[in-house]
């Protein structure tokens, strides 16, 4: 029985006590744990990086190993974005691509760039590196001043970006119309989509999208569904395949590349969350409940048995009268499917390992319980290429309050993408608890083919994680006054991000004491600002408080400054000289 590619699954905070309720509103809590919030603050995390790094040979043999993007065995802070607050992180577990949203709304994109999945031509741009991602704002696709991205989605060569006004633009591979534009060929660009939820008096606004290999599913604020791209195994849920011969020896399939609304059993019901795996989808109602279409291969769909299903069809498991056991938060993979109940336990349906139970010749038929984590209470879930993640509350959190736990199981795990660490096996058949990232609270997770990525909380924890690239060239003295100091005592910072050092006394305003929480130079600070900032000497009037501070950041010290090894063939361990004031 063969298989296709494809999406990931995504973003938004949501409060939930225990145990987790299904949100009141149409955003769904993906990516952002539903942990109690801080009131009138946002959540966002840092974004943290493992496995596979060198994305045009990711899944490829044959191709040479590049030194300078290897495969990371433990979760790195990915420096190029160590200075973000970011809200959400997504991947595509078919694809080698990812986009990151920030507070202030700015996406951005890295990764293999087949198709022109990043909205770049791929002819000039095959990949996009992470330690220099694509910046990328509304405005710049032609949305009005003021428009924020606040969810994106990936497909295994297509990408879609979700504003905060409800409008959605799509890039990349378009050959079945899942990009919801004319089918033909790739969108070399990103495009804003005019058509469906966005046309006529009933004007709806998107809030959430999931991309699978060859359709895409958007979400809307009142909670429908629409579907647009390949309807060959059902996963438009429109109740046909359109499957009919087009010549000798060929069958094609209906296309619909204008989204078109998802409707039958979800007629009347409000859906707060979608996922799409590679040909199959699974939307959860505001009440709890699963419906489940598209490829059933495996038995990924959790009903019992192979057969595609064209319409979305309610899953029996959780549809009773216990409340308690109905849906909380839905995932899918390329061959398997997740959900965790409103009991915070997590069940799965499909094939998910190689042998035994879960495998080829044994997938979950239904939605089953894991021994290993059945006493956890589980937070959130994420399925890779062959990866899967979950967290659930730690009540062993070695800073002794109530932290999260990141839990990871899959087999042929080849770069390393399940985090385990160095000398650690790459790959298991069992849930087992991530110990590069205790005391770490993970509220994001997103499963890459190859490569995974975390969204982390600041803290003491994750200020001790190594960081991809582990060096960059960086002046060996103070940038203002270009001085070695050391003799009479007096100390000097450590941007988080450039490794670039200043003397307290040389910072405006002065610092008394390396101050507490990660700390970036202003050049850093004001690296992503929308109106840019002229950094004279070395600090904007306005760029670092008394504290040198960040909010929401932990109780720890910032990095003292290193003396780095001078080495005069290196040109750029050259020293660097600032303008004094």
């Amino acid at each position: 029985m063969t298989d296709t590619a494809a999406a990931p699954s995504a973003d938004t905070p949501a409060p939930a006590p225990a145990p987790v309720p299904v949100p009141e509103h149409p955003h769904p809590p993906t990516l952002i744990a539903p942990v109690p919030a801080v009131p009138g603050k946002q959540q966002w995390g840092r974004v943290l990086i493992c496995g596979g790094t060198n994305w045009l040979s990711l899944g490829k043999k044959g191709l040479p190993a590049d030194p300078l993007s290897p495969d990371l065995p433990a979760p790195h802070t990915l420096r190029s974005l160590s200075n973000v607050k970011a809200t959400g992180v997504y991947t595509s577990h078919s694809g080698c691509h990812a986009i990151v949203i920030d507070v202030s709304g700015a996406a951005y994109l890295f990764g293999r760039n087949s198709s022109s999945s990043l909205g770049l031509p791929a002819s000039q741009h095959p990949s996009v590196s992470g330690q220099t991602p694509r910046r990328l704002l509304p405005t710049s696709l032609g949305a009005p001043q003021g428009t924020k991205f606040t969810h994106a989605a990936c497909g295994r060569n297509h990408s879609v970006l979700v504003g905060d006004d409800g409008s959605v633009w799509t890039a990349g591979v378009n050959a079945h119309g899942q990009c919801g534009h004319p089918a033909g060929g790739e969108v070399g660009a990103f495009k804003l989509i005019q058509g469906g939820w966005a046309r006529g008096k009933l004007r709806e606004k998107a809030v959430f999208a999931s991309a699978g290999v060859t359709f895409t599913l958007v979400l809307t604020e009142s909670g429908r569904v629409y579907a647009f791209g390949s309807g060959e195994h059902g996963q438009l849920g429109n109740g046909r395949t359109g499957e009919r011969i087009a010549q000798a020896n060929k069958t094609t399939y209906d296309i619909e590349d204008e989204p078109i609304l998802v409707k039958g059993p979800l007629d009347g019901k409000k859906v707060v969350q979608i996922a799409c795996g590679q040909q199959h989808a699974i939307a959860l109602t505001m009440d709890g409940l699963c419906y489940v279409w598209g490829f059933n291969g495996y038995c990924r769909l959790g009903l019992g048995h192979q057969k595609d299903v064209l319409t979305p069809t309610l899953v029996p498991q959780f549809a009773g009268a216990n409340e308690m056991t109905r849906g909380a938060f839905v995932a899918a993979g390329p061959t398997a499917t997740i959900v965790i109940d409103r009991q915070r336990m997590l069940l799965m349906a499909g094939k998910f390992k190689t042998s035994g139970a879960g495998s080829v010749g044994q997938p979950f038929t239904t939605f089953r319980y894991f021994a290993e984590i059945q006493g956890c209470k589980m937070l959130l879930a994420a399925a890779g290429g062959v990866t899967h993640f979950a967290t659930a509350e730690d009540d062993d959190s070695p800073t002794g309050a109530a932290g999260i736990m990141t839990i990871a199981w899959g087999q042929n795990a080849i770069n390393s993408e399940l985090g385990l660490g160095e000398g650690q096996p790459k790959s298991t058949p069992k849930p087992v608890r991530v110990e590069t990232l205790n005391g770490v609270d993970v509220i994001g997770l997103a499963a890459g083919q190859n490569t995974s990525f975390f969204l982390a909380r600041p803290n003491e924890a994750l200020a001790e994680l190594p960081r991809f690239p582990e060096a960059v060239p960086a002046p060996n003295l103070c940038v203002v006054c270009d001085e070695d100091r050391e003799a009479s005592g007096e100390e000097a910072l450590e941007c988080e991000k450039c490794d670039t050092p200043y003397h307290l006394g040389c910072l405006d305003p002065p610092l008394q004491a390396i101050p507490e929480g990660q700390w970036f130079c202003p050049k850093c600070e004001k690296e992503f600002a929308e109106v840019p900032v002229v950094v004279v000497g070395l600090a904007a009037k306005k760029g670092v408080g008394k504290e040198g501070k960040e909010e929401g950041e932990p109780k720890k010290r910032g990095r003292p400054a290193k003396r780095k090894a001078e080495d005069n063939d290196e040109p750029e361990a050259k020293k660097v000289k600032v303008a004094k004031k």
